[in-house]
């Protein structure tokens, strides 16, 4: 299935209204926000994991980056608390579940197919930074390589901020909300940014914590496939 899949266009899923849909393991289930392919897809998507659920063990051909949004996420190496982020490589092997139940925020199919580095954060426990000329803004940095940037964003209530969209952004709301373009955005909505194209938000009352990733909608794969360059104007490093 194609699903958001044309990356030219602005995308917008408000996760707390989207169906669930079932997976081929039992206990977990998910919500999609964008895709190309069928069970092995280029995938964007909410994921819940019923309590004492598992999936069989598997490797991510193409990687895997998550964030634990509630409960706690577990597999061989470990267990993953809500406030965790999870970068496991193309070529990683798992067998996730979850005695609690927890829901994630997945990606999937979306790294470079050399990359090998594993990725295990509590952005909880992290230190955030001011951001100067960006005021009631504070960044959590989560990973930076050459293809993209990955942060956690606080915005204190009423923040007026430019999120850069250079090589493509997306926002994806932890917790609060936030108004763009006159539309709302809650806890999970989902928000896919094409090159450049101007994005200025407004925190609500109660402020927002949001993650968000740029520069990484210049590379575009289907599974199986190489991975093709998307054309972009004016700055593509996407990493200042």
């Amino acid at each position: 299935m194609d699903l958001n899949a044309d990356f030219s266009l602005r995308a917008v899923q408000h996760g707390a209204t989207v169906p669930w849909n079932d997976s081929p393991m039992p206990g977990v289930r998910r919500r999609m926000l964008d895709r190309i392919g069928d069970e092995v897809a280029r995938a964007t998507s909410i994921v819940r994991y019923e309590p004492n659920s598992r999936f069989s063990p598997h490797v991510h051909g193409g990687g895997e980056e998550f964030i634990v949004l509630e409960g706690v996420f577990e597999d061989e190496h470990g267990a993953y608390p809500a406030g965790s982020y999870v970068r496991n490589p193309p070529q990683s092997r798992h067998t996730p579940g979850s005695t609690p139940g927890c829901v994630l925020f997945v990606k999937l199919w979306q790294f470079d197919l050399a990359d090998r580095t594993h990725v295990r954060l509590d952005y909880d426990k992290m230190e955030s930074f001011a951001v100067p000329g960006r005021p009631g803004v504070a960044v959590t940095p989560l990973f930076r390589d050459e293809r993209e940037n990955v942060r956690i964003e606080t915005w204190t209530p009423g923040t007026r901020t430019l999120i850069d969209t250079t090589g493509g952004a997306e926002v994806f709301v932890i917790d609060g909300e936030f108004a763009e373009r006159g539309q709302a955005f809650c806890r999970h909505s989902w928000l896919r940014v094409p090159n450049g194209e101007r994005a200025e938000v407004v925190a609500g009352a109660l402020g927002a914590r949001v993650w968000i990733k740029r520069g990484h909608l210049r590379f575009v794969r289907r599974p199986g496939e190489p991975e093709t360059i998307a054309a972009l104007t004016g700055n593509a490093d996407g990493l200042t």
